[in-house]
């Protein structure tokens, strides 16, 4: 048989159990003493607490959250020849019973992420094929996936650690392979709105920033009203981006998970013409979010650039995706190579 009372968990597990029970006695895990004052009898210690990520009085050490993590890392014991789940707890007896996790730091294509995407926990779930539970964790951060998985422009990728050794992860691929798994089911993901709050907001412009905020502001349980001046969603997403680049079932696909959220959008309404500041207030909008973009060219400041025939890029970009036919000569000079 094992011999009993050998080993430390053996020999220190009932010890903590007491410690633990008794009134008198708080146990510090993931701490390290950083200073000792004092004399004997009376010391003051100085101590640093790293931060555990699970709260310890609500975890139950069930072990369930370890079940699913799809992050594996080298194991504390055995020299590391095996491996544990990112949240872990050393062994079945250990005392406080919580679960824990350690972290390095925020990862570098998540630093990277403009959003703030926990990209590689998106990464990670589809590597072990959980494809909805990576599209929910994407849309934490960023309501247009399939959208932003065509037309970003990934620095994730560029701060990829993969890249040091060969070549990146693809991050935008499998981003967008997930998004659109998900616009081809009949019922794509909407995720699950708080209780109703009894409170009205106005969105200006349904853009992809008033995109966001009603898309956001409907899970928290608001009430959302997009007013936008032009007949179509989707601003610079619609009318600066070229259908070949970012096709229109796509972007319609994305607006219409928004507005099965419950959020109304209303068109031909511009601020200042058709509805003021004051007139949503009167109609009891609590809040007003304006996001109605910056739709202007930069101009060059050169002689002759108000001449005719000279096109600016946002508003030329804007009247073709309008199906606006442009007047052209037979020769045309452009200046940018973006």
């Amino acid at each position: 048989t094992f011999p009993t009372n050998d080993c430390s968990s053996c020999m220190m597990g009932p010890k903590l159990v007491e410690l633990a029970s008794h009134r008198d006695i708080h146990i510090l895990t993931r701490t390290t003493v950083e200073g000792i004052d004092g004399e004997p009898g009376n010391f003051k210690l100085t101590v640093k607490r790293n931060p555990r990520f699970v709260l310890e009085d609500r975890c139950t050490g069930c072990g369930e959250c370890a079940k699913v993590c799809p992050i594996n890392v080298p194991a504390d014991f055995n020299l590391a020849l095996n491996q544990r789940q990112a949240i872990y707890r050393h062994y079945p007896q250990a005392i406080p019973a919580a679960f824990a996790i350690d972290k390095r730091g925020v990862a570098p294509c998540k630093h990277a992420c403009p959003a703030g995407i926990s990209v590689q926990g998106y990464v990670a779930l589809i590597a072990q094929g959980r494809y909805q539970e990576a599209l929910n964790l994407i849309k934490q951060n960023n309501p247009l996936p399939a959208i932003c998985g065509r037309v970003c422009n990934h620095p994730c990728e560029a701060a990829c650690n993969r890249g040091q050794i060969d070549k990146p992860i693809a991050t935008e691929f499998l981003h967008r392979f997930v998004a659109d798994l998900d616009l081809r089911n009949p019922s794509p993901y909407l995720p699950e709105k708080k209780e109703s709050k009894g409170k009205k907001v106005a969105v200006i412009g349904a853009g992809p920033g008033g995109l966001a905020a009603g898309y956001y502001l409907a899970i928290e349980g608001y009430q959302v009203t997009i007013f936008e001046a032009m007949t179509e969603a989707g601003g610079w997403l619609r009318y600066g981006i070229p259908e070949y680049r970012l096709p229109r079932d796509i972007l319609k696909a994305e607006i219409d998970v928004i507005e099965n959220l419950g959020v109304e959008i209303r068109y031909g309404i511009r601020l200042g013409v058709e509805i003021k500041l004051e007139d949503l207030r009167k109609d009891g909008y609590e809040a007003i979010f304006v996001a109605i973009g910056t739709q202007r060219s930069t101009k060059l400041g050169v002689p002759g650039e108000d001449l005719p025939g000279v096109f600016f890029g946002g508003e030329f970009l804007k009247e073709v995706n309008s199906g606006k036919v442009v007047e052209f000569g037979q020769r045309v000079a452009v200046v940018g190579g973006g």
